[in-house]
């Protein structure tokens, strides 16, 4: 079976003025129109989250030259900047929506720049976005005791599936952390398929519940982003990255080892 390497980008704000939380991660509305173009002048196929899992699960052929263009937290820049550029193309993409976040009866005041409201997540939805879960209220979900991780992710797909009237598919963890523990609740929660970052192109021996995604940021120019999509030094481009996570990686399961510790003495 086929395991043709697919680069999943993965976006957060598209904005001209970001706040000083989502600069580094958000991209121009420029930059984004631009970056649009060149995956139609490659002839590269975007496909929504959902599809290509489902291709992968079943062994269907993927189709020429496969691309996903991922949006994680929700902000109203995708709705008023990305929106009529991916409609211009005729681009599917998947949205990560941290219900939470979200402007309206669910907002708990943690978004980090402005967001979505759910009439725009509608709109979205109707254009041909996939619409995903990405937790509640955004925590590191490694970091959670099982009662509430699995709060976080029900609390999260209620909300959604009773906005969007169908029960979202596919997943996004926030910060791109992850454990077997984690994903197996992801699981659990009812979603088929979620997405890490990793900073690699997908590759089905992956697994449907870690399949890994490249960074689109502010920094990015039009030769780094041709490379992303070509899977060219990827490594090199991000080693500072992969260092970095690795580092924090080391003190996060130290400070799980401590609490697990005192909670065995309480």
């Amino acid at each position: 079976m086929s395991d043709t390497p697919v680069p999943i980008l993965m976006y957060h704000a598209v904005a001209s003025a970001p706040q000083d939380a989502t600069r580094a991660l958000s991209v121009a509305p420029e930059a984004f129109a631009e970056q649009m173009a060149l995956i139609g002048d490659l002839g590269l196929t975007p496909v929504t989250t959902a599809d290509l899992a489902a291709r992968w699960r079943s062994g269907r052929p993927l189709p020429g030259r496969p691309v996903l263009v991922t949006f994680d937290d929700g902000y109203e820049g995708v709705h008023r900047h990305a929106l009529p550029v991916l409609a211009k193309h005729g681009f599917p993409a998947t949205l990560f929506v941290s219900t939470g976040w979200i402007r309206g009866a669910y907002d708990t005041g943690g978004g980090l720049d402005t967001m979505l409201d759910w009439q725009q997540v509608r709109d979205l939805a109707d254009t041909g976005a996939e619409i995903g879960g990405h937790s509640h209220t955004h925590p590191q979900l490694d970091q959670l005791d099982d009662a509430a991780l699995r709060a976080e992710l029900v609390r999260s797909t209620e909300i959604l599936t009773g906005e969007l009237g169908s029960r979202p598919l596919s997943f996004a963890y926030p910060y791109g952390y992850s454990s077997r523990r984690v994903r197996h609740a992801v699981r659990e929660a009812g979603y088929a398929q979620a997405l890490a970052v990793g900073n690699s192109l997908a590759r089905r021996r992956q697994g449907p519940y870690a399949l890994r995604r490249v960074t689109v940021r502010r920094s990015t120019g039009v030769e780094e982003f041709q490379r992303l999509l070509q899977g060219r030094a990827i490594a090199r481009d991000f080693a500072r990255d992969r260092a970095l996570t690795k580092g924090y990686a080391l003190v996060r399961r130290a400070r799980q080892v401590r609490r697990k510790a005192i909670s065995s003495r309480v």
